[in-house]
Parts: structure tokens; C-alpha cells; sequence
């Protein structure tokens, strides 16, 4: 990336002018403010959006997706909503997926996103501080789905209630000993939704005076396999729960068939409540906690649409309710 020195030359002006020009500050004439703005661009050099050229806030007509994963239900309920929304509004997608660290550092760099995209929009992935700060040199919109961030739009669930609410909803059922099926805590992609649910769930334990047991954590994977084997090994204890909370109805649909596999029964041995409710849960009766990714898409492509469309819009932190959906996998002790 150049640096002041590079534009000034390029812009035949000195160093110092350069700076007060990238600053926006008033005593540098338009015409000098021009080429010292079009030599950055140039060279790459990060420009705050309000000084770049009208036209340039929005030329290409398409928004950057960027998610770890596109296969998983709740990534590609997202994206769905997304892309129906920018559709609509006649926008177009680029999807940047990746599942490697060396595909993460190439998506993340400056220079392949710059001028291929009006806006971002991330997935539940908490860029790096380095990661971050390169993103907002793109001098484009950036909102966020699934997480926040100050300086920036987001959309998002509030996973502690989510969580506090499921515990909430086994205790006045008259549980105490009480399970937790938990996502990988994925230090490549930071990932938080998992310790947020599971700080919602101790949180209602605590408020209800009952104790933690750390040996009912079972570790899962988001994922159905992998969360029937981590229940299979777990169910092997002599002492077991009478329910489990799992953090998703994927992780969910793993557990009850490892239980199942068992010739135990549900809810009658073991209650079981979910994170979701996936459009599977309602034909297994999941007892779950509801989340509306598809229509957490549709509202982070309007906020960014209207940051596009609209500059200077004033940033939206929104959050959307979460809610119990009671079926058959729970019961009163």
C-alpha cells in the first residue's frame, strides 16, 4: 500500500498536503483535493468514503457475502434472505466463501475486494482486528449478521435470552439436572454464538439456585453425526440428566437418535430442547428455541441496501426477538 510520500509525488504536490487533503480538511482547493484523491485510488492508498467521487460509492451493483460455510442451515437460510432482498432491489451477490485459514487471509485482503463490491455483509464470523481494519479501508458499507461491531450496521438474535430462555423453559418443568450439547468453541473462525447460549443457560441456573455440573457439557459440531457420537460416549455415565439443552436442532436431531440407539425414550427418560427450529423440527416435535436467519438476511441486505442508496443513513443495531416453540421432546418431571 502506498504512502504519503508515493501520492504526493504522483500528484506533483508536497507530502504535507497530501495529508490535510486525507484528512478533509477545508484549506486544500478543490482541484489539488481532486488529484491527490485520484492518486491514492491509484495507488491503493485507503480514501475516507465522503471525500471519493459521488459515482463511486456505488458502481459496480453487487454486494460481498463473505461466510465461513454455505452448506449448514443456518448459513444458507441466511444467505437465502440475502440474496432475495438484493434481488428485488436489483442487486446482485458475490458470494466469498472459504473453509481453510489460507482461504480466510485471501478474502480478507484489501486489494480483492476493492472496487468489486458496493457493500459487505458478514456472517457470523468476527473478523480479526487486523481483518476489520481492512475491511473499513474499503470506504464501504460493511453490516453484520449475527454479531456487532461498533461503526457498523448489524442484525442479530440475542443468543444469552435464547439461551436463558431454553433453561428457563426446562426448570419450570421441573428439571435440575440438566445437560448441555455445545458447538466447538472454533478459534479459526471465532465463533461466540456457542458461549453466549451457554452464558444465557448458566445464567438461568443460577437465578433458579441450581449448580452447575461442567461433566454435562458434551461438546458437538453443529452437526448431526458428529453429535450423535459425542451423546453416545456421554450416555455411557453412570449418572445422566433428565434433559438436554442442544444449541442447535441439527446437534438436537443427533442427540435423540443417539438416545434412541439406546432404547431410552423421550421425553419420558430424557427431555430434549433445541436452537432453531429448523423446518425438520416441527415433524420430530423438537421442543426448541426459535431464530429467524432467513429473515435476519432480508433485514441486513435492506440496512444495506439503504447504506448504499442512501450515504450518511445512520448506523442499525437491530436485534430480533427469539421465541419458545413447545412440542413433544419436553415434559414435566
Amino acid at each position: 500500500m502506498a504512502g504519503v510520500v508515493e501520492i504526493a509525488e504522483r500528484a506533483g504536490v508536497s507530502p504535507a498536503t497530501v495529508s490535510r487533503a486525507l484528512r478533509g480538511l477545508h484549506h486544500v482547493n478543490d482541484d489539488t483535493r481532486k488529484k491527490i484523491v485520484d492518486a491514492a485510488v491509484e495507488l491503493n492508498h485507503p480514501v475516507r468514503p465522503d471525500l471519493l467521487p459521488r459515482d463511486a460509492h456505488s458502481k459496480t451493483n453487487a454486494v460481498g457475502v463473505i461466510a465461513p460455510y454455505i452448506s449448514r442451515w443456518y448459513f444458507t437460510q441466511s444467505i437465502n434472505g440475502i440474496e432475495q432482498s438484493l434481488r428485488e432491489a436489483g442487486f446482485d451477490l458475490l458470494l466469498y466463501n472459504f473453509s481453510l485459514v489460507e482461504s480466510r487471509q485471501r478474502v480478507f485482503q484489501e486489494r480483492l475486494l476493492r472496487g468489486k463490491v458496493d457493500a459487505l455483509i458478514v456472517i457470523s464470523m468476527p473478523p480479526r482486528d487486523d481483518e476489520f481494519q481492512s475491511l473499513l479501508e474499503l470506504g464501504i458499507p460493511l453490516t453484520l449478521l449475527g454479531f456487532d461491531h461498533e461503526g457498523c450496521n448489524s442484525v442479530m438474535v440475542d443468543d444469552v435470552l435464547g439461551g436463558k430462555i431454553a433453561a428457563e423453559h426446562l426448570i419450570e418443568y421441573g428439571h435440575k439436572s440438566i445437560a448441555m450439547l455445545t458447538g466447538e468453541r472454533d478459534t479459526t473462525f471465532n465463533f461466540s454464538v456457542s458461549d453466549n447460549r451457554t452464558t444465557g443457560f448458566l445464567s438461568a441456573l443460577e437465578n433458579a439456585g441450581l449448580e452447575w455440573n461442567p461433566d454435562f457439557e458434551v461438546r458437538g459440531d453443529y452437526n448431526i453425526k458428529t453429535s450423535e457420537m459425542a451423546v453416545e460416549t456421554f450416555l455411557r455415565k453412570k449418572k445422566l440428566p433428565t434433559a438436554i439443552f442442544c444449541h442447535s436442532d441439527e446437534m438436537a436431531f443427533g442427540a435423540m437418535k443417539a438416545i434412541r440407539n439406546k432404547g431410552m425414550r423421550i421425553p419420558e427418560d430424557i427431555s430434549i430442547i433445541g436452537f432453531d427450529d429448523h423446518e425438520m423440527a416441527q415433524y420430530v416435535g423438537l421442543t426448541t428455541v426459535s431464530q429467524p436467519p432467513q429473515f435476519l438476511g432480508q433485514m441486513a441486505a435492506a440496512t444495506t441496501i439503504a447504506s448504499i442508496t442512501k450515504p450518511g443513513t445512520q448506523m442499525k443495531h437491530l436485534s430480533v426477538a427469539t421465541s419458545l416453540i413447545k412440542r413433544e421432546t419436553t415434559a414435566r418431571i
